[in-house]
């Protein structure tokens, strides 16, 4: 049944989703590694983890961003909560990129260091 769903209702990618003290460890092991913000701009003002890329997730442009970045790298995506993260590593997923990681309960769980402005 669940594959009969996943097949009406678009692809079943297996995104792993990590707590913010596993996300950091994680993002911190891989070489390479880019962390990428899906929130708004003006999210990403208030309140960001150091050294994230901004790439708006309801932008018109979104795919064209994600499109031009480079897939052999790994991305750690972080939102608000986690599902525009979560939505983000999906279409990633399908646009071949291998290893793509969601923070659970978006930047409201992050643990670590922020910064604002």
């Amino acid at each position: 049944m669940a594959s009969l769903l996943s097949s009406l209702f678009g692809n079943n990618y297996d995104i792993p989703h990590f707590d913010s003290d596993s996300f950091e460890r994680m993002m911190n092991e891989e070489k390479n590694s880019i962390l990428l913000d899906v929130r708004t701009l003006e999210e990403n003002k208030t309140l960001r983890i150091p050294n994230s890329k901004i790439i708006d997730i309801h932008k018109p442009n979104f795919l064209d961003q994600i499109d031009k970045l480079d897939r052999s790298k790994p991305y750690f995506v972080y939102c608000h909560a986690g599902r525009r993260s979560n939505s983000a590593c999906k279409q990633m997923k399908s646009m071949g990129f291998e290893k793509v990681f969601n923070l659970k309960g978006g930047i409201i769980s992050w643990r670590g260091k922020t910064e604002q402005g």
